[in-house]
């Protein structure tokens, strides 16, 4: 098979375990609820559809990707649209027509449907001045890395002033040289 210029090289090996995890990775129960297989969690959908809320979930891993961050520190952050939206007709109707606009932009399978972040990444170009988009990215500073349990995983300790300060916590160990 013979790649086209831009298209990462996977082995056969990586293909199959990408999609089997992608295939399995969040399963949507007939309640509404979305559950992922892998780390045991569930987050109850109650104002937006679950294949949006997963949609949703899936925009926020790529407009801020990381690897070592679970999808349940996502999810959490996507939560307060699924809560606006089962207050506020007029929030879910945004949350869904967003959605449905990249569903439409990504082609047959829908956003989800796209197999590379890459094509994902560049359907969430097309998008970056639809105002809904814009609410989520900001938002996501805010409620994904202001997460006291995702700090850990980025080496933040936390805010040293209530611990006297950064001058005698480290600030200035130099181990490198």
């Amino acid at each position: 098979m013979k790649l086209t210029e831009g298209q990462p090289r996977v082995s056969r090996r990586d293909f199959l375990q990408r999609s089997a995890l992608g295939a399995a990775a969040i399963v949507v129960t007939p309640a509404g609820c979305l559950l992922n297989a892998s780390e045991a969690w569930a987050l109850d959908v109650k104002g937006l559809k679950p294949e949006t809320m997963k949609t949703l979930i899936q925009v926020a891993r790529d407009i801020y990707p990381h690897d070592k961050v679970a999808d349940r520190f996502y999810a959490t952050a996507m939560k307060s649209y699924d809560d606006a939206a089962a207050k506020d007709g007029a929030a879910k109707a945004g949350a869904e027509a967003f959605v449905a606009s990249l569903d439409s932009a990504a082609g047959a399978g829908g956003y989800l449907g796209l197999g590379w972040e890459s094509q994902r990444v560049a359907v969430l170009r097309a998008h970056e001045s639809d105002p809904m988009f814009q609410a989520i990215r900001g938002g996501l500073v805010v409620s994904l890395y202001n997460n006291p349990d995702v700090w850990p995983i980025f080496g933040y300790e936390g805010e040293s002033y209530s611990k006297g300060g950064y001058i005698h916590r480290g600030f200035d160990d130099i181990d490198w040289l």
